[in-house]
């Protein structure tokens, strides 16, 4: 006798991962219930990427601003309205998330606003109501949440990158602890701003896993925006008054309007329920899954921030799709994780697709670097100081381009186009006989033609 089911899938959590599976299996036919606690959208849509680069962009306008003397506009002193840009974030958020909830009616999922969990390998509890439902096939796409670690006395003083979007009032001075994408974007921001801001950091550069050599060069840019502080650490946090001041290892103290500490984010698994169907966290506290994004459990999947692949959108999207294809459609595919195009939104900006130089190094015999480093054009009547980098990483034995880094004006623009390239096995020579775009920064990736030699550590050259 057959088993019954209410539904063919049941998808835990809204997000970007959450909502590409569901509609793309409703698409294909099956029956889908997508249970979301909190607001349709996840991180990217209403804490994360979205509301954060709207924060960027308001930013750059006072580089702009500045900029534009140079190019004989006369303007009066700017004066910056968080409360205006808040409100209108903030309404550009609730209609990304009205689009989504209308966007999975549409396609046939059934919508609840409660939390689940899991009590057997095809049963999902609606804590709110005490619902049951019987699923076929349980997607968990609950996402990561921000981490407060280490601990320190005074911790709760300090807010997470949650709590930076709400905000009523901008800080007049405010600290970011953290060296990742989210301590740095947001650093950047409250500077851009007007916020005094200091960026202090544990570990001797910002951005870990980068290539050295950019990394550098935003530590460099920032130490001129912001106050810098690498190799130091928060010992604790006490109320001065209506300010806060944060005691430093080595001594030093520091007195701030606020302080946001974006050290790194978790998967939400707590309370799920995982433990009931015999699936273990690993290390990191992800949870471990096949390149299908099967479990240990064949009737539980995972996309998304949850497992640990790629803690990035367009990867949650891309594994969410993959899944539904292959579950529900007939059309099998896995997620290729090797070569993934990323952005950091700093400023200046950075894109990033492939091997950083260190990493290219240990990988192949031997490897060419081809650099440049130049005053953007329009710099030249602004005025401005900082400097566009890029490098191109080509592995010497078969030509293959297996690394490019740029950080200036509109990175991440620039990284979409080449990550096509990248992605499709382009050689040095395809870039080579490229004919350039002039006069523009991506021109550089095409024109460069003397290569830094890098050797191997056997001493291959």
């Amino acid at each position: 006798m057959s088993e019954t089911f209410d539904v063919d899938l049941f998808v835990i959590g809204g997000g970007s991962g959450g909502v590409r599976a569901a509609r793309i299996a409703a698409s294909h036919g099956a029956r889908v219930m997508l249970a979301e606690e909190y607001r349709v959208g996840g991180t990217c849509v209403i804490r994360g990427c979205v509301p954060k680069k709207l924060m960027v962009y308001a930013g750059r306008f006072a580089d702009e601003f500045e900029d534009a003397a140079g190019f004989g506009w006369r303007l009066e002193r700017p004066r910056f309205d968080w409360a205006a840009l808040k409100t209108a974030r903030d309404a550009e958020v609730a209609r990304l998330e009205g689009i989504y909830g209308r966007n999975l009616g549409a396609a046939g999922v059934t919508l609840v606003a409660e939390r689940a969990v899991i009590e057997d390998p095809h049963t999902v509890r609606l804590v709110g109501s005490g619902t049951r439902v019987r699923a076929r096939v349980i997607l968990i796409a609950v996402g990561a949440s921000p981490v407060r670690e280490p601990l320190i006395p005074g911790a709760e003083l300090a807010i997470d990158s949650n709590g930076v979007f709400e905000l009523e009032t901008q800080p007049e001075r405010i600290l970011v602890v953290g060296g990742g994408y989210i301590a740095v974007e947001f650093a950047g921001v409250f500077a851009a701003l007007g916020s005094k801001t200091t960026l202090l950091h544990r570990g001797p550069s910002l951005l870990r896993g980068f290539d050295p050599e950019i990394a550098a060069a935003l530590g460099e840019a920032y130490g001129q925006r912001m106050d810098l502080r690498l190799g130091c650490t928060v010992e604790r946090l006490e109320r001065d008054g209506g300010a806060i001041r944060a005691t430093l290892s080595g001594g030093a103290s520091l007195t701030v309007d606020g302080v946001l500490v974006a050290t790194g984010r978790r998967p939400n698994v707590a309370g799920l329920g995982l433990e009931a169907v015999g699936i273990t966290l690993d290390a990191s506290g992800a949870i471990p899954v096949e390149p299908d994004s099967r479990t240990c459990v064949p009737s539980i999947y995972a996309v998304g921030d949850v497992t640990g692949r790629a803690a990035l959108t367009p990867v949650a999207i891309r594994e969410g799709h993959a899944f539904a294809d292959t579950v529900f459609g007939g059309k099998p595919w896995c997620v290729d994780h090797r070569l993934i195009a990323t952005a950091v939104f700093s400023t200046p900006e950075i894109g990033v697709i492939g091997h950083n130089e260190d990493v290219a190094r240990g990988c192949y015999d031997a490897i060419d670097v081809y650099k440049a480093s130049f005053r953007p054009m329009k710099a030249t009547l602004s005025g401005r100081d900082e400097r566009v980098i890029m490098k191109v990483i080509v592995e010497r034995a078969s030509d293959r381009v297996v690394g490019v880094h740029v950080m200036g004006p509109d990175a991440g623009e620039i990284i979409q186009a080449v990550g096509i390239a990248v992605t499709m096995g382009a050689t040095k020579a395809d870039f080579d006989r490229t004919i350039a775009v002039h006069p523009t920064l991506g021109e550089e990736l095409v024109t460069l033609r003397t290569p830094f030699v890098v050797k191997h550590p056997a001493g291959v050259g």
